[in-house]
């Protein structure tokens, strides 16, 4: 199952303050939440008092909450990898390993009485996972994620992404990583720079990012690192299917009603026997054989252009492409839109068969 999730900072922010994005992260069907203990300086005590009331509030909407840990943080609050009840007390679902043991806690961990989840970092890039598996860990028990960064171009690069990712998804294990909201503030530290897995990824807008990371197929839990990200960005996150790549795109004004349901309304997947210049969509030109599709605008096409076929094009007609690389037009091809340039770097994802949709943006 894919997910979206928050982060909340209780030593940064205020409980009502908390509260309410957690309420409003709910609304919009958001079901995990990251918190963070490696900044947190206080005691036993204080964090108990600052952070259970927060993941009690988030658990009672449905919210699943992992606290993010490392053995320094079991050093300060004198908890032992073999006695994961404080977790449980503070009301977490489950901890975060930021830096990790030996390998051999980890794996005891995986059978903790609490039945406490144990996340591992994926994005340090060594043999981490192998190494407690060879412990014989309760799989069952695992989960991945990644590093968020805060300072400028020290996020992860693309490549080593892919590869770190990989090994987990080929173990079966549940992922996640983090994006960047752009109207939020609040993270971990001082130094705030936008919060992002992918460096790439620091000055995209929201929705792209996400959609980016589900296009993968290597992470399940998409989640905002920073606090709090505005409703208008929840709630476009929550319209993004994370299963079908969507689209947003412009379309012509002087689109006739027909191109603009081929377009917005009719399902979408690519042929498999696949081109280097265009991505098709044929379905459209079946449904609608025998309708005359007159050309109305036939500019040479730029990557990103969504294009109808017309009558011109005898059987042809009616077929939805979308540009890969410049083309020159015949005159038989109209362009009805754009996919907007943010979301163009999505379109290498879409693979032999893959389904895809187009959202109408203004």
């Amino acid at each position: 199952m894919r997910r979206l999730g928050i982060s909340v900072y209780p030593n940064h922010s205020s409980v009502s303050e908390i509260k309410e994005y957690i309420t409003l992260a709910a609304k919009y069907n958001f079901k995990r939440v990251f918190t963070c203990l490696l900044s947190v300086d206080e005691g036993k005590e204080t964090i108990v008092r600052e952070f259970t009331e927060t993941i009690h509030y988030a658990k009672k909407l449905g919210m699943e909450v992992i606290a993010d840990v490392s053995p320094k943080v079991f050093g300060t609050l004198d908890i032992s990898y073999d006695d994961l009840s404080f977790f449980k007390e503070i009301g977490a679902d489950g901890i975060r390993l930021d830096m990790g043991f030996t390998g051999n806690e980890e794996s005891i961990m995986t059978f903790n009485p609490q039945e406490l989840a144990i996340e591992l970092n994926i994005s340090a890039g060594t043999r981490y996972l192998e190494n407690i598996l060879s412990y014989q860990a309760n799989a069952e028990k695992l989960l991945g994620c990644h590093n968020f960064y805060p300072h400028r171009y020290t996020g992860l690069s693309y490549e080593h992404f892919i590869e770190t990712t990989k090994i987990y998804k080929e173990k079966g294990i549940h992922t996640a990583a983090f994006i960047n909201s752009p109207t939020a503030t609040v993270g971990p530290w001082p130094v705030e720079e936008g919060l992002c897995t992918l460096e790439m990824h620091r000055e995209w807008p929201i929705t792209t990012q996400a959609k980016h990371l589900w296009a993968t197929e290597l992470i399940d839990d998409v989640i905002i690192a920073n606090s709090f990200a505005s409703e208008e960005e929840l709630q476009a996150l929550s319209e993004i299917d994370p299963y079908k790549l969507t689209l947003d795109c412009q379309l012509n004004e002087e689109i006739p009603t027909l191109e603009r349901k081929i377009v917005l309304e009719e399902f979408h997947f690519n042929r498999g026997d696949v081109s280097d210049f265009v991505i098709r969509s044929t379905q459209s030109r079946v449904k609608y054989k025998g309708h005359e599709f007159l050309p109305f605008h036939t500019p040479d096409m730029k990557t990103g252009d969504i294009i109808i076929e017309t009558s011109l094009y005898a059987h042809y007609a009616g077929e939805l492409q979308l540009a890969l690389l410049p083309m020159e037009n015949s005159g038989k091809s109209n362009v009805v839109g754009q996919v907007v340039k943010e979301d163009q770097v999505l379109l290498p994802y879409i693979k032999p068969w893959q389904k895809f949709a187009f959202r109408e943006v203004k």
